[in-house]
């Protein structure tokens, strides 16, 4: 218990100083009661918390939350209540980051690991085609970078409530690829995936991609390498339920050439996002359900992955309060729609492998296939 405590203590302390940093990004978010209620002064927050159904009222109303029964509605409220204080205590220990009312403020942590990340958790073994990224010169990287700036990244997207994050990670990484090799972005089909990426030998792979029930992106490069590649969103829908499988190998319009895991080193990650495009991570999301915005840098976080997402840039920029001066960041798009986080996406301390997020990060290159 000590070590916490003085934690606890430590994360007070900065508290006040963290809150300085991030007020202009709370005002430029939103002035909404569900953000402020949680990132205030100790006393106003203690007083929001005992107005909880005044809040609940507004979340209802702002993400169109309706439930059943008047039980359902109590449960509800209930969790609402414990994560309102989930989140108060997630912003002392992660204060270069906004917590607070997200749409997910009405789920356990087990109902939204289950509904909304998708990443197997077991250590699988790569697919045979998997190759080691090979070393990239440094020394001339830019000090920000952005693929968004570029046309390299497709709208934000939404995977609703199934297990397919390892689907939208694949095909972001695919999408960057192959606007790389043709200039050219296109949306491409993350049901193809849910629906038809199931054969594979768990001798070889460990586990095999399973749609809503979750899956891995090296899986998912594997599978597209073999059948010759993906549909687009437009051709092949998606659907966010696992389904019957209705690929049309004539309406292949982009296609794996080889991909590589890439090393646990930040400087190399860098390099390959910069030279190859959007690279596909895993990264473990206990602090994505209340995030909002800002940069996360929590003070503890696990690095067993449960959550795939898409490295698309990198900053200089990002408050670190613990160290008193900026740090980098990575930028991550996240598949949980626009209304989550910074207009979908997701800033991580960068450089120490925090949540995980510098341990499974594959890239991809494109070939570009004419549809028939």
């Amino acid at each position: 218990m000590a070590p916490f405590s003085f934690l606890s203590l430590l994360s007070l302390a900065l508290l006040s100083s963290a809150l300085a940093s991030t007020e202009s990004f709370i005002h430029e978010v939103t002035d909404d009661p569900l953000i402020r209620q949680v990132v205030s002064d100790g006393t106003e927050a203690v007083d929001q918390l005992l107005h909880a159904e005044h809040h609940f009222s507004l979340f209802k109303a702002k993400y169109g939350k309706t439930y059943a029964t008047q039980e359902e509605h109590d449960h509800r409220f209930s969790v609402f209540k414990a994560n309102l204080r989930r989140a108060k205590r997630h912003q002392l220990l992660d204060p270069s980051a906004v917590h607070g009312v997200t749409k997910f403020s009405d789920l356990t942590p087990d109902e939204f690991e289950k509904r909304h990340l998708g990443l197997h958790k077991q250590r699988l073994k790569l697919p045979v085609d998997a190759h080691k990224a090979p070393v990239l010169p440094t020394n001339d990287l830019p000090t920000d970078f952005d693929w968004r700036d570029h046309g390299a990244v497709t709208d934000v997207k939404d995977q609703g409530s199934c297990g397919s994050c390892w689907s939208f990670s694949t095909t972001g990484a695919l999408e960057g690829a192959h606007y790389l090799a043709t200039g050219e972005l296109v949306s491409l089909s993350e049901q193809q995936l849910v629906d038809c990426d199931h054969e594979c030998d768990p001798e070889e792979y460990g586990s095999c991609d399973a749609g809503c029930d979750g899956g891995l992106m090296n899986n998912a490069f594997e599978y597209t390498l073999k059948v010759g590649g993906l549909q687009t969103e437009k051709d092949y829908p998606y659907t966010g339920t696992n389904g019957v499988c209705k690929f049309d190998k004539s309406k292949i319009v982009a296609s794996v050439s080889n991909f590589s895991v890439v090393s646990l080193d930040d400087d190399q990650i860098a390099a390959n996002l910069v030279k190859h495009g959007p690279l596909a991570v895993g990264i473990n999301a206990a602090w994505m359900q209340t995030y909002i915005g800002g940069v996360s840098c929590p003070y503890i976080c696990g690095r067993q992955l449960d959550h795939g997402v898409l490295l698309v840039g990198y900053g200089a920029a990002g408050y670190a309060p613990i160290r008193l001066k900026e740090k980098p960041y990575w930028i991550v798009k996240n598949s949980w729609g626009e209304s989550w986080g910074e207009k979908g996406y997701y800033k991580i301390c960068r450089g120490r492998n925090v949540c995980g997020v510098e341990s499974m990060v594959s890239t991809v290159n494109a070939i570009h296939v004419t549809s028939q």
